[in-house]
């Protein structure tokens, strides 16, 4: 049985191999070296390290930080209720409207934001909307695009589904027995959502925080798209060296950093679930 495992998991680690650790071992080793004249005068250096902690670089991956911490919380306010609310309706209409979740995931998000872009110009759909009443109230409604707002209502658009689906599936693996045995100890509906339900979900929100967060911190399409240009994030700043300046040191310095920085997250988000989970349940207070 072992060895039959064995063979089924070595496909497996050849496609990790080829697909994940040699692309990063080949970023790696552009971060910490300059070719003069070839690959056969490597020089091996961390300067691009010591570049990116310049004051302008930190205060973008201050701003990234920022965009991907508020859509995070956004899509975890919207996308709590809405998991709740899938769960407790019938199971075929579960299906159905999972379905409309997933159904806008099939087209291209570039097609998905520039969408955005028509509903959010000076003339566009919400314009069109509010202008009118707006204008009697004095105020000379331009439109959202091109601001913060903009580009994190196209950030929770994308990615509010990678929120949804993990609370889902996580509160519909709750076991029924035990909020109706919570109900029958005298627990209010409060009582059972904020130590009982809550607390057993906490797997699905830190997961959908982590599946959110990351896209959100290296997001280069929608910030340039709803951003006008003028928003320079660290997905920005990546792909402005690999593909206009074509420093592959650099970028292959910030993407390290960047990296590092996404597992540092994960791990502190990691622990957070596993702090919280570990009394149980119902150890929560309330």
């Amino acid at each position: 049985m072992n060895r039959t495992f064995r063979s089924l998991v070595y496909p497996y680690v050849v496609w990790i191999s080829i697909m994940i650790v040699v692309p990063f071992l080949l970023i790696f080793l552009y971060s910490i070296t300059e070719s003069r004249g070839g690959p056969a005068n490597l020089k091996f250096t961390l300067s691009h390290y010591k570049e990116f902690f310049s004051a302008t670089n930190i205060k973008i991956l201050s701003k990234s930080f920022i965009l991907a911490f508020q859509t995070t919380i956004y899509c975890l306010i919207l996308g709590f209720p809405t998991a709740w609310i899938i769960s407790k309706i019938s199971k075929s209409k579960q299906s159905v409207i999972i379905l409309f979740f997933i159904l806008p995931m099939w087209i291209n998000m570039l097609l998905r934001t520039y969408a955005w872009q028509i509903i959010l110009g000076r003339n566009g759909i919400l314009s069109t909307i509010l202008r009118p009443p707006l204008g009697l109230l004095g105020i000379d409604f331009q439109g959202l695009l091109y601001t913060d707002a903009a580009v994190i209502i196209g950030m929770v658009y994308n990615f509010l589904p990678f929120m949804v689906l993990p609370i889902y599936t996580t509160l519909i693996k709750i076991d029924k027995n035990i909020i109706d045995a919570a109900y029958d100890l005298g627990a209010t509906t409060r009582q059972v959502f904020l130590r009982v339900i809550f607390p057993l979900s906490i797997p699905g929100i830190v997961t959908g925080i982590i599946m959110v967060f990351l896209p959100s911190i290296s997001s280069f399409a929608i910030p340039r798209l709803l951003g006008g240009g003028q928003y320079v994030l660290i997905g920005n700043l990546i792909e402005k060296q690999f593909y206009l300046l074509g420093n592959w040191n650099f970028g292959s310095a910030i993407s390290v950093i960047l990296m590092i920085i996404i597992l540092l997250s994960m791990r502190i988000m990691k622990n957070t679930d596993e702090a919280k989970t570990s009394g149980g349940g119902l150890g929560i207070p309330w």
